[in-house]
């Protein structure tokens, strides 16, 4: 009998771009698995994403500011919402799998550590100068989520996370489109975080890049959206037209200097590196502090891997709460 998965897939060979990943192509799963009758490989993978523990942490991990006051501010979570939807819609529109490309959406920043760059810059010189928010959230899928089984999720999302930034593009069409929505949405979202912040006018952005691109947040994302969409329409390439990726790059440099090295936005920086460095050293020292999850890979990774592990998994809160614990002596709380 032919189930309600079969007619989805049906339904993609039926509907989708020639270009497009074909779920029934998929290299699938490292371990065996059941199938399941109602939900393709992919949209499987975007519900275990989304249900994991790691997801849910996002809520509480930093974007680029660091503990703000304001309801209104980006987290890693909602910057993750923002890149899935403006993936989901450079790929419907291109009528590519748009199921492959919300599960690598949903899934690319889960190693991100707390503090976001912060933490993570301060983990490469802990730790690797290796370590990177992508490797580690590839990591977080294959081995840390789950109790230590992983998602087990399919070849393409895995690839799909794991080069969503860096010199490296995906293995998938879907899988590029998610670096291109991270940089769409962060850049984006970063100016209005900056403006609420008042270290940023849009007035200071420079006149061509906002003639260019536009004067409005809505603007610009439907400026770079429509780009890539454009560009890359009855093509095996996703891209941006050479006008608007130009202006892009322009304002991803002027944000660089505007904000994302302004000391307002980081003044917090060097507390937070202290944060992460003496949490590392403490618990290199005392591994068995840690919980077992982490305990457990000592034998044959090291010591200093699984603390990796530990503090990349940590939330702002939780990381500032354990060096409450472990640093401040009680008396001098409040």
């Amino acid at each position: 009998m032919e189930t309600i998965r079969d007619l989805f897939l049906e339904r993609e060979k039926a509907t989708l771009s020639p270009h497009a990943f074909l779920t029934a192509n998929t290299r699938g799963r490292e371990h065996p698995y059941i199938p399941c009758e109602m939900r393709t490989e992919f949209q499987r993978d975007r519900d275990r994403i989304i249900h994991c523990q790691s997801f849910r942490r996002l809520m509480n991990k930093t974007q680029v500011f660091l503990a703000p006051v304001g309801d209104h501010y980006r987290t890693r979570l909602t910057h993750t919402l923002e890149v899935t939807q403006i993936a989901r819609i450079i790929a419907r529109a291109l009528r590519l799998n748009e199921d492959l490309t919300e599960a690598a959406a949903l899934g690319h920043d889960l190693g991100h550590t707390p503090f976001g760059h912060a933490g993570e810059s301060e983990m490469q010189k802990l730790f690797s100068p290796d370590f990177t928010h992508y490797k580690q959230s590839l990591r977080v899928v294959e081995k840390l989520e789950n109790d230590g089984k992983g998602l087990n999720l399919t070849w393409e999302v895995r690839d799909g996370i794991v080069n969503h930034t860096g010199k490296h593009m995906a293995s998938t069409l879907e899988g590029v489109i998610v670096k291109y929505a991270d940089r769409i949405a962060y850049i984006n979202h970063d100016i209005d975080d900056a403006c609420r912040a008042g270290i940023l006018r849009t007035e200071e952005i420079p006149q061509n890049l906002r003639k260019t691109l536009g004067e409005t947040h809505g603007q610009r994302i439907n400026t770079m959206v429509t780009s890539v969409i454009l560009a890359s329409t009855d093509s095996n390439v996703i891209r941006m037209d050479d006008e608007i990726q130009k202006a892009t790059d322009e304002l991803r440099s002027f944000l660089f200097d505007a904000v994302y090295t302004n000391p307002v936005a980081k003044g917090e920086e060097g507390r937070a590196r202290g944060v992460i460095a003496a949490l590392f050293s403490y618990f290199s020292e005392h591994p068995e502090e840690m919980p077992e999850l982490y305990r457990r890979s000592i034998p044959e990774e090291g010591v200093a891997r699984c603390v990796c592990d530990f503090i990349s998994c940590m939330t702002d809160r939780y990381a500032i709460d354990t060096y409450t614990k472990i640093f401040i002596p009680k008396f001098w709380r409040t």
